[in-house]
């Protein structure tokens, strides 16, 4: 990769290229969705819901190499609404080049202009190449999610 990466909202025409990622993503985590998830999800990611999931890619030499989403919602402890960054993906040949922490950048700077005070985000434990960016730009807690079996 020759340029630095831009760092945009999703468009429309994105839609192949993201559908790339985002399937790749999941499969990292061994699991997929049908295609009404993806045509539903990528309609959501388009948007004007505020409720719904927004996307940030990371374009290089005109092709999509990253994506995120990320959401805003409202938390029982705070008065403003809080931020989930719930995927985050760079495609392997743009690893190690700084595409993931430019798009968390990018929702903290979103989080920031939306008066979001917190931005959160879960990994798998296993997940160490990510987890050495994200110590180093968050903060590990002390949490365990459950979830209904």
């Amino acid at each position: 990769m020759t340029q630095t990466p831009i760092i945009r909202p999703l468009k429309a025409a994105d839609r192949p290229e993201w559908s790339v990622l985002w399937r790749d993503y999941l499969a990292f985590y061994e699991t997929e969705v049908s295609d009404e998830i993806y045509e539903t999800t990528f309609e959501r990611l388009l948007g004007d819901d505020p409720h719904d999931f927004s996307c940030f890619v990371a374009e290089v030499d005109g092709r999509l190499v990253g994506l995120t989403h990320f959401l805003f919602h409202r938390h029982a402890w705070k008065v403003e609404s809080v931020c989930y960054l719930q995927d985050l993906f760079a495609s392997p040949e743009a690893r190690g080049t700084g595409i993931g922490r430019a798009l968390i950048e990018a929702v903290y700077a979103e989080a920031d202009n939306k008066g979001a005070p917190s931005v959160y985000w879960l990994t798998q434990d296993f997940n160490h190449t990510a987890r050495k960016l994200y110590d180093r730009i968050g903060k590990l807690t002390p949490f365990i999610r459950y979830q209904r079996p």
